[in-house]
This record gives C-alpha cells, structure tokens and sequence, in this order.
C-alpha cells in the first residue's frame, strides 16, 4: 500500500455503498444457489415473486431452471427476475444493519435501489415492473453493443436509430438501437478496427426506440404517492443524488428505459466523495470489474466487493462468494457479528 493511502483501519471504516446491476448482468441459475442455501434471501426473493402470481411462480421456475422456458435475455425474464433479485440481496444486506452512504443502480437496478431507498413501496415497485415489461415487450426489436472506446470517438457512427444507450467509463460506452441499423453500426465500427461486442438485451434499452414504451408507462406512475428517498440515492440518469423534486418526478421513472445511463460518469463523482467500500448486490461482477478499474479502488482509497459470483451455477458457490463478501464487512468494522452460520444452510 503506498504511504500517502491510510490503511482501513487507520482511517476508520469505508463507507458502504449498496451498487444494483442491469440489464446484461442477467444469467441462467443467477442466485439459485443462494435461494437454496440461505432462508433470508430466500424470504425476500419469494415476497417479491410472489407479488406477481402466476408469472412469479413461473419466473421462479426459470430462475432454478438449467435450461429456463423463455429466453433469460428477453425483457420478460430479465427485467423482472433482475429486479426481484437485486432487491432481495439489497434487502438482505439492510437486514445486516449495513446502513449505506449512498445507493446507485445500473438501469433496471435503479428500480430496485428506489425501492430499498423508500420512494416506491414493493408492492407499487412490483406493479411498476410488470406494466413496464409488458410495454417494452410491445416494442421494437433491437439490441445494445458494448464499445471500447470514448464517446466522443463514435460521434460519426451514431444517427436517429443507434444512441449512446450508456457511457460506464471512459472508455466504455453502449449502442442502442434497433436490430438492423445496429447490426450496420456494428460492422462498421469493427472494420475500423474498434473492440465491439453485443450485449445480452433484445430490446433497444435506453435509446430513442423505447420513447413510446415510456410514454405509456407514464398513466401508471402518475397514479403512485411518489416519495422523497430515505436513504442517500444517487441516480445513473442524473449523474448525482436524487432530488425530492426528481423522486417525486412521475415522468423521471417513466423515462428510463428510453434515457441514457450514465453510470461510468455518476461513479466517477460519487467516488470522489469519500472512501467508499462499493457492494454489488445482484448477478455476476460486472459493477465491481468496472469499480476496480477506477482509480479511487485501484489506489486502495476505495473499494469494491460483489455478493455473487462472476458466474452462475446455482451452487454452493453463491454462498462461498457471499460469505467472502461478509469476511470483507467484517474486516472493515462494518458489522458488529457475523450475520451468516445461524441463516445458511447446505444447498439441496
């Protein structure tokens, strides 16, 4: 460690910061393995599902699923299960007594980072997900595609049908669009000799494409006592805390799904803050890969530890990963005990 960086214990404990991934974090069996093996999470993930009926019943069966029925990809396994299991591990986490510095999701994560904050309740959240699923899935076909480079460099290959859908570092950006006219901006940025690869969406998240699915939503939303965030809540549309003003805001949450995410950017002023120890509450690595690459957890200043593994296999290894994940809360002062041997069980 270098001199000028204190070490945790000399500088007292991180703050915690409860991050939520998004779309393309999704994977068959995501959390399966911790659903089997620990009671907590497995209470709140079932509340969520629950919430749903039928549908529930059948997103928690392609969730346990090797092979699921529909298409993880697709907006109707995706957005919900990813909602459902970003709040149950967020909620989780809360049950600790972890009691964070700030909040921040990625796309669909920021619905649930809302709901943990206060502004929605579960049930309302729960209504949110299914009506604005059903107005996605009525959509376009399209897609998003993940580009090395800096969003000033693809000025020339974005139009009307291909978007900047997310900048999530310097030189990390998503496309979005619809299927085609992507496809051709892909093409053409890989034979200029740009890094691309197509993420896991089906539909044209964050783009101009999806503007009529968040018009639609807009009658529904208006319709929710919209509240004031209780815990500190940073938003990846804003780039900063979320105002009373903005959380109230029923066009705000009806937006999002056609706005851009700028998350690369809203980490970046967020880590700037503080010392901050980043927690990535929903399936796979994807939050903390980007998080180490900054230059506030490179230096030691910061850092980030994920609750799952990089890689589903609806194991035991769900359960390994989360109580690493606690090892490092319990090395930072951060919890008082270990919240783990009396709530977790062998998978069966």
């Amino acid at each position: 460690m270098r001199a000028d960086i204190p070490s945790p214990a000399a500088a007292g404990p991180r703050g915690p910061v409860l991050t939520f991934p998004g779309q393309g974090a999704q994977q068959p069996l995501m959390a399966a393995g911790l659903y089997h093996g620990h009671p907590p999470f497995r209470r709140h993930l079932d509340r969520v599902l629950d919430l749903w009926g039928a549908e529930g019943a059948a997103l928690r069966a392609d969730l346990l699923a090797p092979v699921p029925s529909l298409d993880p990809d697709g907006v109707r396994r995706a957005q919900p299960l990813l909602f459902a299991v970003d709040w149950a591990l967020g909620r989780t986490v809360l049950d600790w007594g972890i009691r964070p510095t700030a909040l921040l999701g990625h796309s669909v994560g920021e619905i649930a980072a809302a709901t943990l904050a206060g502004v929605f309740t579960l049930e309302e959240a729960a209504h949110l997900m299914a009506d604005r699923v059903e107005h996605i899935a009525a959509g376009p076909v399209g897609g998003m595609l993940a580009v090395s480079a800096a969003p000033g460099d693809l000025a020339p290959y974005l139009h009307a049908d291909v978007v900047v859908g997310a900048v999530n570092g310097p030189r990390q950006v998503v496309l979005a669009g619809s299927a085609e006219p992507l496809a051709e901006t892909g093409a053409r940025l890989r034979a200029d000799g740009f890094t691309c690869r197509a993420t896991r969406a089906l539909s044209p998240f964050h783009s101009p494409a999806l503007a009529p699915a968040a018009r639609a939503a807009l009658p529904g939303l208006a319709r929710l006592p919209l509240r004031a965030p209780r815990l500190p809540l940073h938003s990846a549309y804003t780039g900063g805390p979320l105002t009373a003003a903005e959380a109230a805001d029923p066009a705000f949450w009806a937006g999002q799904p056609a706005a851009p995410v700028l998350y690369g950017p809203t980490l970046d002023a967020l880590l700037g803050t503080g010392r901050h120890l980043l927690l990535e509450c929903g399936p796979g690595r994807g939050l903390t890969t980007l998080a180490r690459r900054h230059r506030a957890v490179g230096s030691g200043r910061s850092a980030a530890v994920a609750l799952l593994p990089a890689r589903a296999r609806g194991d035991s290894t769900d359960l390994d990963s989360l109580r690493a994940a606690v090892s490092h809360l319990l090395a930072e002062g951060l919890l008082t005990g270990d919240p783990l041997p009396l709530d977790t069980v062998a998978p069966g």
